[in-house]
């Protein structure tokens, strides 16, 4: 595993800064039930740098009002199981969360993607070797994804994703990414 891009005390985002954001954001989040923050007619992009393949992305997934099935076609690809190969689609709306986060943070770096789709295979190898995987977890349906970002702090991520309310938020210190996904909302 070799890592993507370096980070730098100076070039990273503060938590003040996504705070304002979210404060700014906040009167459209409470006015549109669906939370979106982007502009629902706006093209949607994402950029990804996966850690363990390589891989780099950068991807139109939404624009003119729809979701754009080459874009989602070549994300579920770049979020595949790492480990198997196999592919799974990708929740449209955790790609909603991610675009959102990338909003409010800021952050003109891509997504380091840790872990996007998890076979049951895969997922059953993990948890049996004792790396605090969910039985059920949403990684097995296309709605989670461990991430981090080059330019954000990690905690500073973390907070902004929970302040988005939109689904579950783990905080990984130690192994530097953060878990979203698009069940209840919770924490860990």
């Amino acid at each position: 595993m070799r890592p993507v891009a370096t980070r730098g005390p100076s070039s990273r985002v503060d938590r003040r800064a996504v705070l304002r954001g979210l404060a700014g954001l906040s009167v459209l989040a409470a006015a549109a039930p669906s939370r979106l923050l982007a502009d629902p007619g706006a093209e949607r992009v994402l950029s990804f740098a996966h850690t363990h393949t390589g891989e780099r992305l950068r991807v139109p997934y939404y624009a003119g009002g729809h979701y754009l099935p080459e874009g989602h076609s070549r994300l579920d690809h770049l979020l595949r199981d790492h480990r198997s190969g196999e592919e799974h689609p990708m929740d449209p709306g955790l790609l909603d969360i991610l675009h959102d986060l990338r909003l409010v943070t800021g952050t003109r770096e891509p997504f380091q993607v840790i872990s996007g789709y998890r076979s049951p295979k895969t997922n059953a190898k993990l948890r049996g070797a004792g790396r605090g995987v969910a039985k059920r977890s949403l990684h097995m349906d296309g709605k989670a994804i461990d991430v981090r970002l080059a330019d954000v702090k990690t905690s500073v991520l973390r907070d902004a994703a929970l302040e988005l309310k939109r689904g579950g938020v783990g905080y990984y210190r130690q192994s530097d990414f953060v878990h979203v996904d698009t069940g209840r909302v919770r924490r860990w």
